[in-house]
């Protein structure tokens, strides 16, 4: 039976990714037959998982039957649907009270699929959405009847089947498929080659290694907890092994994988979803986040070098560094020239599906010459099924994310609570800046990045357009903290995801990758205040570019090291906060401040510059 399952599971994977690629190819023929196919085969595969990989000694027939019967239900639900949105689309008709009850009911199945494979915050955003959509007004509630509720939130492209739905079928799964054939062919193995080789010579090295890798692998995989569990399992125990701390190893990989979905040209699935929300074209999206994600990865390489000369761990010997073959350069266009056809596609006018298609044709010829055991079909089949599982789990979280979106539209929830932020805020820039920062911080806990935008998105962007960011500037400022959210503690999906694999306690993970990650909560500051680092926003200056980056490293150094405790030597306690308080005054915009800020950041570090000098330093180093 188990064999059965694992079976079905696998052809249904591998269904729903070579479906992915056809609508990549040739377009959406009938957004009614993408939409609901793909949801409904990404929710059958997540029933099958749910059994697949059990043991004989741990058949449940209850339990068996239990999801067999959901398994049915959702066919045979998905079929009454399709029905109705065909027929609407000729006719206006009355949809029965048992098709609105089986609506509901899916609804249900959809709230346990995203319990079960993302946990309670996600099925506690859920029921309380379905909860304040049905209660009375008199308890709070939006008094909508269920009946009603269903015709606009399932019998319709507003809710679950909405934008989010719409988006990631078409274009986001390929991209999925596309990471996993990179992955199955080994190239994965060469970008880490690569990044061992040019990081080697720096005290850490291997940690530096694993963020350059995961900067890419971040960007292709579509989620940061996907990258943490696929490219930890290698870089994790390299890090811990030259002396770095298990929740620290941890935390490094967590981080270079969460700012994977901000690092162009893929960014996850986050750039296709903000491309659809406000309508700015996808490689302009690219282009603008581009210099933002080279400040976040520079700040980690930052972090990273300051806690390898704290905890004294040197650059790898000469004779230990990986020394690049031809080969490895060979090898690396598999992953460069996928990357350029993307842009090349973009450049010339063409969607971004078709850019992930083409993509994918170059990249699984490359694997095919360049790599030997890729011509094996086994590995063709192995790529489908894990990009088909990774596609039916972010269908199911979607579709979620579609009915709480739909509820909040319906409702009219969201533009509720963006006049309290506003009013909170009384329109002082700085204070709904935070507000919005702690609220996409919140909505995000638990939930994946593209999920957690969506949402972020439609409730918080307008707050921040209304109060005179540009909407490049807006969206970026809530990408940012939703993507930040997946490291933030209390709920750190991907310093979670690692700590396993670190063997380090989560909790303290997730607060070491917060400290990692904390160029992230800098840099939306910046879109504000120095716009110049988007490029493609207003009046560009390339003066005010300069100064942008300035105030953004000196403050970077200023926090890394006040948090750290280490720069030459150990800080003293009164140095660390004197170094955090310069950061904070260099990012508040004004000459004042600025010149505040930087006075003392260079006091503290030419004192500090003395106290290496001074028989103190000696006598600690001797």
């Amino acid at each position: 039976m188990n064999r059965s399952i694992g079976i079905a599971a696998d052809l249904l994977c591998a269904g729903l990714a070579v479906f992915a690629v056809v609508v990549a190819a040739i377009g959406v023929f009938d957004m009614v037959v993408v939409s609901g196919l793909t949801v409904l085969l990404g929710l059958l595969v997540c029933v099958f998982r749910l059994e697949q990989g059990k043991s004989q000694q741990a058949a449940n027939p209850p339990r068996l039957a239990l999801h067999g019967l959901m398994a049915l239900a959702l066919v045979y639900i998905f079929w009454e649907w399709g029905l109705v949105m065909f027929e609407q689309e000729i006719n206006i008709i009355d949809i029965s009270l048992w098709r609105n009850a089986f609506a509901w009911v899916s609804i249900a199945l959809i709230s346990y699929l995203s319990y079960r494979f993302f946990g309670i915050p996600m099925l506690a955003v859920l029921a309380l959405s379905a909860a304040y959509l049905l209660l009375p007004p008199a308890i709070g509630g939006s008094g909508v009847g269920w009946k009603h509720a269903m015709e606009n939130l399932w019998f319709s492209t507003d809710g679950v089947f909405g934008r989010p739905v719409e988006v990631v079928s078409r274009t986001v799964l390929v991209f999925i498929v596309f990471g996993a054939v990179l992955q199955q062919s080994g190239a994965g193995a060469v970008l880490l080659r690569i990044a061992m080789a040019a990081t080697g010579r720096f005290a850490g090295g291997p940690a530096h290694a694993a963020v350059a890798a995961s900067a890419l692998f971040g960007s292709l995989s579509g989620t940061a907890v996907a990258n943490v569990v696929s490219t930890g399992v290698f870089t994790i125990p390299i890090i811990k092994k030259i002396g770095f701390k298990p929740a620290f190893a941890g935390a490094v990989e967590a981080a270079a994988s969460t700012g994977g979905q901000i690092m162009p040209p893929v960014m996850g699935v986050v750039a296709f979803l903000m491309a659809d929300i406000t309508g700015i074209p996808y490689l302009k999206i690219i282009v603008a986040a581009l210099i933002p994600s080279i400040m976040y990865y520079s700040s980690l390489f930052i972090v990273v070098f300051i806690e390898a000369k704290r905890l004294g761990v040197a650059a790898l010997p000469r004779d230990q560094r990986i020394k690049l073959t031809r080969d490895d350069m060979i090898k690396s266009l598999a992953l460069v020239v996928p990357l350029g056809v993307i842009i090349a596609v973009l450049i010339t006018g063409r969607t971004a599906q078709n850019a992930g298609f083409y993509a994918l044709i170059s990249a699984f010829v490359l694997c095919l010459l360049l790599f030997p055991d890729f011509r094996h079909p086994a590995k063709w089949w192995r790529a489908l099924v894990d990009s088909g599982k990774t596609c039916a789990v972010l269908m199911v979280i979607v579709s979620a994310i579609g009915f709480v979106i739909g509820v909040i539209n319906m409702t009219g929830i969201g533009l509720m609570f963006a006049e309290a932020v506003l009013s909170v805020a009384s329109s002082d820039l700085w204070l709904a800046l935070i507000f919005v920062m702690l609220s996409c911080l919140v909505m995000g806990m638990g939930v994946p990045t593209g999920a957690a935008y969506l949402m972020i998105a439609i409730v918080l962007g307008p707050v921040l357009h209304k109060l005179g960011l540009s909407l490049m500037a807006a969206h970026l400022f809530v990408v940012y903290f939703g993507v930040l959210s997946v490291v933030t503690p209390p709920v750190a999906l991907a310093a979670f995801a690692a700590a396993p694999i670190a063997d380090a306690n989560p909790m303290e993970t997730g607060l070491q990758a917060t400290r990692l990650s904390i160029a992230g909560f800098i840099i939306p500051y910046l879109f504000v205040f120095h716009p110049d680092i988007l490029l493609v926003v207003g009046e560009f200056n390339f003066v005010g570019l300069l100064w942008a980056l300035f105030v953004f490293f000196v403050s970077t150094w200023g926090i890394a090291t006040g948090l750290g405790g280490w720069e030459w030597n150990k800080l003293p306690l009164w140095q660390r906060a004197a170094r955090l308080l310069s950061a904070v005054l260099l990012i508040v915009p004004g000459v004042p401040s600025g010149l505040a800020g930087g006075v003392l950041l260079a006091v503290c570090l030419v004192l500090n510059l003395r106290s290496r000098r001074g028989p103190q330093y000696s006598s600690v180093h001797q």
